[in-house]
């Protein structure tokens, strides 16, 4: 006896999260409708009616699955049997240790590829409400959401659920900051919400550092915005290089105010400003530079921030920025299967979501699509372990950061995958195969090298966990 046809998981926008999230379901035996407005509706950045089509740089960055999380993501995506990895891999350009493509046969292979899947059919048509009678729908837009799309998902999550802008400021990785310089200390010891009195890292400035560190923020070379991009300055999110522009004393009552604050290493010398360090995730490994949202070109911030006392050595798990992009306030809004939780039958992936990066968005895509499937074959559905690169990203959109322990913004901002997502090793590498005592990069590079060493095991327990449930079946 004939099997009933199972009905279609739909999936909205065909850029890489959409298009991964398609093939993923398609590859376990269910048909989807894969809906993608271009090319009868493009949108300012695009130029082709494509699917997967790579709008800025050709680069998914580092291919080391060894020593950095982005080439761990890369190598747990090709066990689960990626296409956006595939192609990516079959379209490779020179490019040191990095992976790169050639964007136009990336983008024909992957839409190749889904063309010719006899479950997938390809629907070139805006969504701007997804039917009723749709049961199971993916939502992968990305940071260029059609406005009608953007209206629907508001109405039914509320005013707070997009941000229609990044403000980020950058993170740095708690454990790269020198605490023998800065302290723990909520000004005036003032506890929040969620702190406990010292919940700030402060960073001491002399005069002559602070007008350094000013003069150096106004000579900083910017990036502009984009044409299709409005200029969003607004007051309580202005690019501290804007605040600079404003007068020299303009930062030392805003964001770097020394009140409130005592230096326990020095505690007769008041300083004359102060940096403050948020916590941003709960694992309390990153930190978040308040105020500090920025138009600085990356290699400048670096550049800049690390004058700062107490981050010369500071290590950047994500740097700032300014920018265009439709995100979800995702911590609030999805399950940790990427449901929304107010309408179950819509799911979301890729930059929407609130991960940063082609690699992240076209993961996301992969776990949206597996869960999607393991739902409609009425399996368990299971995340993946918070070890892995999928597993820590996962986390971050679905709750991983602190929501807030003051007054100010939610901290929850698009990220890309970095070590300081994933929960501590129990035992960090101290010595090497030869028993030789590890010290600075080394010990860096093997405490890498053991994080990436679980997640794989990890990750293959649940790949092994996964293939037993369908057996069961």
């Amino acid at each position: 006896m004939t099997a009933p046809a199972k009905q279609a998981v739909h999936v909205i926008g065909g850029g890489l999260a959409g298009s991964e999230a398609a093939w993923q379901i398609a590859a376990r035996g269910i048909p989807v409708m894969l809906h993608e407005m271009r090319p009868v509706c493009l949108t300012a950045a695009h130029k082709t009616g494509g699917l997967a089509e790579l709008v800025c740089s050709n680069s998914f960055r580092s291919d080391d699955a060894e020593t950095n999380a982005v080439g761990l993501l890369h190598e747990e995506m090709r066990r689960l049997g990626s296409l956006v990895m595939r192609s990516a891999d079959a379209n490779q350009v020179p490019a040191g240790g990095a992976l790169a493509v050639d964007r136009d046969g990336f983008s024909a292979a992957i839409t190749a590829a889904l063309a010719q899947h006899p479950l997938i059919e390809i629907r070139r048509e805006e969504v701007a409400l997804p039917p009723e009678d749709w049961d199971q729908v993916i939502v992968a837009t990305g940071p260029l959401t059609s406005p009608a799309l953007a209206e629907s998902i508001r109405a039914r999550t509320g005013e707070d659920a997009l941000a229609f802008f990044d403000a980020i400021a950058p993170i740095v990785h708690r454990d790269s900051i020198d605490m023998k310089v800065a302290w723990f200390q909520s000004r005036y010891d003032k506890q929040g919400p969620g702190g406990g009195g010292a919940d700030y890292i402060n960073c001491p400035l002399t005069r002559q550092q602070y007008e350094a560190f000013v003069a150096a923020l106004n000579a900083g070379d910017k990036v502009a915005f984009h044409e299709w991009e409005a200029t969003p300055y607004f007051d309580g999110c202005l690019p501290i290089e804007i605040m600079a522009e404003r007068g020299p004393e303009t930062l030392r009552h805003g964001p770097l105010k020394p009140f409130g604050l005592t230096n326990p290493h020095s505690p007769q010398v008041k300083p004359y400003a102060i940096v403050q360090l948020r916590q941003d995730n709960r694992l309390g490994t990153l930190y978040n530079m308040v105020g500090f949202q920025t138009k600085l070109k990356h290699g400048e911030q670096v550049r800049i921030f690390r004058t700062i006392p107490g981050l010369e050595k500071a290590e950047f798990a994500r740097l700032g920025g300014l920018h265009r992009n439709t995100f979800l306030n995702a911590p609030k809004l999805l399950d940790d299967t990427l449901r929304l939780r107010a309408s179950p039958r819509l799911r979301f992936a890729g930059q929407i979501t609130g991960c940063e990066g082609y690699v992240e968005s076209a993961a996301v895509g992969l776990l949206a699509g597996r869960f999607a499937a393991a739902e409609r074959l009425g399996e368990p559905v299971v995340p993946p372990p918070p070890t892995t690169a999928h597993g820590a990203l996962l986390g971050h959109i679905t709750g991983g950061h602190v929501e807030t322990i003051d007054a100010g913004p939610r901290s929850f901002q698009p990220m890309n995958v970095n070590f300081g997502l994933f929960p501590p090793l129990l035992r960090t590498p101290s010595r090497g195969p030869d028993g030789q005592r590890l010290r600075g990069t080394q010990k860096t590079l093997a405490k890498k090298r053991a994080l990436t060493a679980r997640a794989l095991a990890d990750l293959s327990r649940w790949i092994g966990g996964e293939a037993h449930a369908v057996a069961a079946e």
